[in-house]
């Protein structure tokens, strides 16, 4: 009997869960000692001090929302499928070829070679499309899949992944810079039991953890802002090795609006105005420009 690897990794889904609950947890944790913990005992200071915590309450809330909106749209928003039997919009009056029903799974029809064809999901694949081994389907515009968010990232949530981690990385060094005090005056409250032990430990843990996500996600961002830039994905860096220029690197600022639009009211809201869902193919992960179509 013949082991399929991949689909032993759907059991990543389940990781993926845990993941959810672990960001959940992480968020109530900051909640308290930020807010609870931090700035709410200094409003009742008054004066610039008062004021000051009060904006930092405002902004970190702001953040949340912002965040968890962002977090809500990557994870339920479906990164793009390949419609079936799909073929490309020049071959859809071409004869389909001989049935392929027969043939094992790692056959691929001689016909559809040319074209893109996934042989675990029996499909025509468009460009740009790669299968994931832990959805187990093939994904448009497929990025990578993401633990922490259950989900693939491709052509139709990349940019609601970009914005959490941009809202994410701005929540947690600002609460890393809310916690520096705190922190630097740890060991010496530690020593003196001038508060609760509980306390002690949870802002000491918070601030270690904020401060090590925002590093990790500075790195991300810098990664991806890096492959915004030149219109590529993570599976893409490999493909484009070696290349005079990468076919789908239009300039920096149309590739932009490739994954956010043309609406810059929108663009950093997890939202996709009508025009542009319907002006830019590429939102959709079916068809993308090219430089030789950008030229002419």
């Amino acid at each position: 009997m013949d082991l399929n690897f991949f689909k032993l990794c759907s059991g990543l889904k389940f990781l993926g869960y845990l993941m959810i609950l672990l960001v959940t947890a992480i968020i109530a944790v900051s909640y308290y000692v930020v807010v609870l913990l931090t700035c709410v005992p200094h409003l009742s200071h008054g004066g610039f001090t008062s004021f000051l915590y009060f904006l930092i309450i405002v902004f970190f809330h702001l953040l949340l929302v912002m965040l968890t909106w962002s977090y809500f749209m990557v994870v339920t928003h479906d990164p793009g499928s390949v419609p079936d039997n799909w073929k490309p919009p020049s071959q859809e009056n071409l004869e389909a070829g001989p049935d392929t029903s027969a043939s094992t799974s790692l056959d691929v029809p001689e016909n559809r070679q040319a074209l893109g064809y996934c042989r675990y999901c029996r499909n025509g694949k468009p460009p740009r499309c790669h299968h994931c081994s832990v959805c187990q389907r093939c994904v448009l515009k497929m990025d990578h899949h993401c633990v922490w968010v259950v989900n693939c990232v491709g052509a139709r949530n990349y940019k609601f992944f970009l914005l959490f981690l941009l809202y994410t990385f701005l929540e947690t060094t600002m609460d890393t810079i809310v916690l520096l005090p705190s922190f630097l005056k740890f060991f010496k409250e530690a020593a003196g039991h001038t508060n609760s032990a509980s306390d002690l430990a949870l802002t000491f843990l918070t601030f270690v953890l904020n401060v090590a996500f925002a590093l990790s996600l500075l790195c991300f961002i810098i990664m991806h802002a890096s492959l915004l830039s030149s219109n590529t994905t993570s599976v893409e860096v490999y493909e484009k090795k070696g290349a005079v220029r990468w076919k789908y690197d239009l300039g920096r600022k149309k590739n932009f609006e490739q994954v956010f639009g043309m609406r810059k009211a929108l663009w950093l809201l997890p939202l996709f105005a009508k025009e542009d869902l319907e002006n830019i193919p590429a939102l959709h992960g079916l068809d993308f420009p090219t430089c030789s179509d950008d030229e002419s």
